[in-house]
């Protein structure tokens, strides 16, 4: 058993064999969201964040937006952003091997992806490109540009938020969004993340928080606990929503 999941593992990370897998996977996701009956609640502070970034001058760095949502909601995310394109979207996405897929399936939903992940704390000198991609996302943010975020990806522990999402959060001034994500019934995956596969023509719902953006003298520790309270408080009214 464990050497035919060797096999499996091996032939799953093959670049042919996860390009096709990620376009099946966004075919699928755009049709079972489009079937989804959705429920928002308090989507004024997305709309208004939203409205700013088409007005506001992006040399500011007003002009961009973080949005948060728990990794185990990514096949669900590409319906809370706005239609409009013109929004700029990125995703950052872990360098891992299905961080290559999830990269492929979301770059197809019109998220392209900005590759890298904080690392290890138990292995300080194994770069997971954490630096890198913070920079990239920085100067994606300043010039007036959207990124969703999962900051407790790429490996949990699940819904524990990491402080990079508050430190990106300081050093751009930018709004945050928190957005919490739930559809039912649905899929749930065995991974650490217990992920959520959305079933078409289900029920849904969108639930907004935050707008502002983070203090710049503010504690990341402390942010982290505050932001992560929150997240999962938008994500449990989702799901009784859907109930």
């Amino acid at each position: 058993m464990f050497h035919e999941g060797r096999i499996l593992k091996h032939w799953f990370r093959r670049p042919g064999v996860q390009a096709a897998l990620a376009w099946l996977m966004a075919a699928y996701l755009r049709f079972a969201l489009s079937t989804i009956r959705w429920r928002q609640e308090d989507r004024a502070c997305a709309e208004a964040v939203w409205d700013a970034r088409q007005t506001g001058p992006a040399s500011s760095g007003r002009g961009g937006v973080i949005v948060c949502f728990w990794h185990s909601r990514i096949a669900l995310s590409p319906a809370c952003w706005p239609l409009d394109r013109a929004q700029e979207p990125r995703a950052l996405i872990s360098l891992s091997p299905d961080g290559q897929f999830i990269a492929g399936a979301v770059q197809r939903l019109g998220f392209p992806a900005i590759r890298g992940s904080s690392r290890k704390e138990t292995d300080p000198t194994n770069d997971k490109g954490g630096a890198s991609a913070f920079r990239d996302v920085l100067k994606w943010i300043k010039g007036g540009g959207g990124v969703a975020i999962t900051p407790d990806g790429p490996r949990g522990p699940a819904e524990t938020m990491k402080e990079g999402a508050p430190m990106l959060g300081r050093a751009s001034g930018a709004p945050v969004l928190f957005v919490g994500l739930a559809s039912h019934p649905c899929l749930r995956l065995g991974s650490w993340d217990r992920a959520m596969i959305p079933l078409p023509f289900t029920r849904g719902a969108i639930v907004w928080a935050g707008g502002a953006p983070a203090a710049r003298d503010a504690d990341s520790a402390v942010l982290a606990q505050a932001w992560a309270e929150t997240l999962s408080g938008v994500t449990r009214r989702a799901e009784v929503l859907v109930e």
